[in-house]
């Protein structure tokens, strides 16, 4: 396991807009209305089971296509959230009590859906004092108990407020994928990120590797907001230096005219050449494209991941 070193020195960032207009979207990032009976039965098993999802919470732009296939990614502990991340638009609050039936109804819906993978997330829970990680390990268990056979990818918050001993809970749970996203760049944690700490959560996904050196590890940030190019590869450093597997990065949209704006749009050349770096520097996955989000095409994504550390490995 390589040390994580803070470096000594960061690039500066541009401002983000002043005047928080966002630049008109070019032809690659727009996507098509989510339609089709497959579309209707995940909407409907998700209504059923009176879930959450990330995809309609946070208004991704993949949401057609993924609920289309019969992937959504399952939003636990409520749809408030106890922080105020101005490039997110889950609503932020004081959120109730936790649903202590919510990991078998998340279950129900897994089995029923017919998943090979799926994607928990979460909003925060600072007011919890393990800020819901026995909910989280819960919900893996459930989802093992009606689905063996369900690979588990979960995306956490940063525990920030709890006892460093609260992910033990959620790695002892056995997902097959641990995500948690370093989402921009340090420089921007202020303004994007404020309640949030950037070694924090690099030191997070370090300590899940110390635990399980088996269990992949999984973290992604977007572009678009501000950065530059030289700060984003010094990110990718870090995660290397955390021994972070799989790096996803995406292109930033904003999601009202209140949230962070939009600096730029990031061409599709430009995600090709940060992919072509970030596998130069060691990651076993990249998703790199301006649609790209944690949980897009998560479960073929995973499939590569497996492949491609057998083959790092040598085995056939």
């Amino acid at each position: 396991m390589r040390d994580l070193k803070i470096p000594q020195e960061r690039h500066p960032e541009k401002a983000h807009r002043a005047d928080n207009a966002q630049p008109k979207k070019p032809s690659w990032i727009r996507v098509k209305a989510p339609v089709g009976e497959g579309y209707r039965k995940t909407r409907e098993i998700v209504r059923e089971h009176k879930l959450v999802t990330v995809c309609e919470e946070a208004g991704c732009p993949n949401a057609g296509e993924c609920w289309s296939q019969g992937h959504a990614t399952m939003m636990i502990m409520g749809e408030i959230c106890t922080r105020g991340c101005t490039f997110c638009n889950v609503a932020t609050g004081r959120p109730q009590d936790l649903d202590l039936f919510e990991p078998g109804r998340v279950a129900d819906a897994v089995q029923k859906l017919g998943l090979n993978h799926v994607v928990i997330t979460s909003v925060d829970r600072d007011d919890l004092e393990d800020g819901g990680a026995e909910h989280f390990a819960m919900t893996i268990r459930a989802i093992r108990k009606r689905s063996p056979g369900t690979t588990i990818e979960i995306l956490t918050p940063d525990f920030l407020k709890c006892d460093p001993s609260v992910l033990e809970t959620v790695v002892e749970a056995k997902p097959d994928v641990f995500n948690h996203n370093l989402e921009t760049v340090p420089a921007l944690y202020p303004t994007v990120r404020p309640g949030a700490r950037y070694f924090h959560s690099l030191r997070l996904l370090q300590r899940v590797k110390e635990m399980d050196p088996a269990m992949f590890t999984k973290s992604g940030i977007m572009v678009g907001l501000g950065e530059d190019r030289q700060s984003v590869l010094q990110v990718m450093d870090d995660m290397r230096a955390a021994d972070v597997d799989f790096l996803t990065i995406g292109q930033y949209l904003q999601p009202t005219p209140k949230h962070h704006a939009v600096d730029r749009f990031v061409h599709p050349d430009e995600f090709a050449a940060y992919e072509k770096s970030a596998y130069g520097k060691g990651f076993l996955m990249v998703s790199a494209t301006p649609l790209t989000r944690s949980s897009y095409h998560a479960g073929d994504d995973f499939e590569r991941l497996r492949a491609n550390r057998m083959a790092k490995l040598g085995i056939a």
